[in-house]
């Protein structure tokens, strides 16, 4: 009697990290995109008050989804 072993074509996690990485991106992309709409037309700061908070937010966001991911 013999075995068939089949390997697998990626090693495992690759595609899973793949997703961890597109998921924490969409998520600080997002929550800046919200942050720099909100602080510029709806409170109507300047624009590199805006850049500044939506950079500050969208790094966050990355943290707390990256912090999620790895749970």
């Amino acid at each position: 009697m013999t075995r068939n072993a089949t390997l697998p074509v990626s090693g495992p996690g690759r595609v899973s990290a793949m997703k961890n990485w597109r998921y924490i991106g969409m998520h600080a992309v997002a929550a800046a995109a919200f942050i720099f709409l909100l602080q510029h037309y709806g409170l109507n700061n300047t624009l590199e008050s805006s850049l500044l908070w939506a950079l500050t937010f969208g790094g966050c966001a990355a943290g707390l989804a990256y912090a999620q991911s790895n749970r």
